[in-house]
């Protein structure tokens, strides 16, 4: 019982993964409808390497979960049958399809045409890739993930922590993002919606029991983390918000310190869905 920190692999891999879907519609509806000059075309798309170094990291770290990074290529096996292999076969699509479009357009060699249909399936391809991580942890098994809760959860990582990033992206790159309060707005919504799914799921647990096991004993400081964890997204999104409020825009400074806030935040509420894992076993009471 207790934290899913030995799942940190995992945990790395699945919100810097949200994050970077988040960040990478962001950017790209910026580039598709934001009326760019050249130089700043140039400028947002040099600053979108951070989202695939990001994303490289993800698939890094979800490597050392196999034990042995060449394991990655056995994963692939049984695409259409298997959860995992859909998950990562999805996620290799999104990185690779967003990864030939940045260099294509750092090098200026994809036509504007073709460069916003290319974004448009790049950011379908992300949300495809977000509901595959969901299949994963859809076990009858496990009743405490085969629920609602973890497919909302992980969609919420979306726009909880991608709008942060991708305006600091666009910033990064010297634009001046005119959606900006709009954005703040829908992660702090997306917020109130996790903070409502955590009241939900946490009241829920309390039912929910196999023959040797209380799902509501595997993470004793359910409340304590989950308040912990608000407080650090808050903090985090406060460094974004707050300053928007003052002088209408947020240095990347304190963008930076803010996302890394709400980075962690959500690493801490990943590490208590990883926590709750709980094999039924013969039977489920509740």
């Amino acid at each position: 019982m207790g934290m899913g920190w030995q799942e940190w692999p995992l945990m790395l891999f699945t919100v810097l993964g949200q994050c970077v879907v988040g960040g990478v519609i962001v950017m790209g509806l910026a580039i598709i409808g934001g009326n760019l000059n050249e130089q700043q075309r140039r400028a947002v798309h040099r600053a979108m390497f951070f989202l695939w170094l990001l994303m490289g990291i993800a698939f890094m770290a979800s490597t050392l979960h196999l034990g042995s990074p060449w394991r990655a290529f056995n994963s692939l096996n049984r695409i259409g049958a298997s959860a995992l292999s859909n998950e990562i076969a999805a996620g290799a699509l999104f990185f690779a399809v967003g990864g030939c479009y940045w260099l294509l357009a750092v090098l200026g060699k994809i036509p504007p045409l073709l460069g916003r249909v290319w974004l448009w399936v790049t950011m379908a391809l992300g949300l495809v890739f977000v509901y595959m991580m969901t299949r994963v942890y859809q076990i009858d098994t496990v009743p405490t993930w085969h629920n609602g809760y973890t497919t909302l959860s992980f969609f919420l990582t979306v726009p909880i922590g991608g709008p942060m990033l991708g305006v600091l992206l666009l910033r990064f790159a010297g634009l001046d993002v005119t959606t900006r309060h709009s954005l703040a707005t829908l992660s702090v919504v997306a917020l109130l919606v996790s903070l409502g799914t955590v009241m939900m799921q946490g009241y829920e647990l309390a039912s929910i029991s196999s023959s040797v096991q209380q799902a509501s004993a595997l993470i004793p400081q359910y409340g304590q983390l989950m308040v912990g964890r608000l407080v650090l997204v808050v903090l985090g999104l406060g460094c974004w918000i707050c300053p928007l409020l003052r002088r209408g825009y947020a240095s990347v400074m304190g963008m930076a310190l803010g996302l890394i806030l709400v980075i962690a935040g959500e690493l801490v509420g990943r590490g208590v869905f990883y926590g709750l894992h709980m094999t039924v076993g013969m039977a489920v009471a509740g």
